[in-house]
């Protein structure tokens, strides 16, 4: 089992920055895939970037490609979602997900469904 902790949400206004960051414990060496998710109320839950702890490679959602930025720290097990240029539409609870012994598939529709650890999630508001 992977726990996952999320932490770093808060309140910006449009235009600024947050950090958030996802501490993993257990099973950590299982990981081969962490995500970012967000979900805002009255909406499906939505891929925000994905990071393959193998390569490295990453993959992001259109919404914030050029804003946010998925890296990881594996000596610490963090995994960072550094997102600038915050807009109110960004606001939303964002959960951290890990998927165990199988590679990264990218953030298709439905992509939730490939991860099997998921933290409780840590609210980022933006206001106009």
């Amino acid at each position: 089992q992977v726990q996952l902790v999320e932490s770093g949400g808060g309140s910006v206004q449009a235009g600024g920055s947050l950090s958030l960051s996802c501490r993993a414990s257990g099973s950590t060496n299982s990981r081969r895939c962490v995500g970012w998710f967000r979900q805002a109320p009255g909406k499906e839950r939505e891929g925000v970037a994905v990071i393959s702890l193998g390569s490295g490679g990453t993959v992001y959602a259109d919404a914030v490609k050029g804003r946010f930025t998925i890296s990881q720290d594996n000596a610490k097990n963090v995994v960072y979602l550094q997102m600038n240029n915050l807009k109110p539409e960004d606001s939303a609870m964002y959960y951290c997900a890990a998927r165990r012994f199988r590679a990264c598939l990218g953030l298709r529709p439905g992509a939730s469904a490939d991860f099997d650890s998921w933290g409780q999630g840590t609210q980022v508001t933006v206001s106009s």
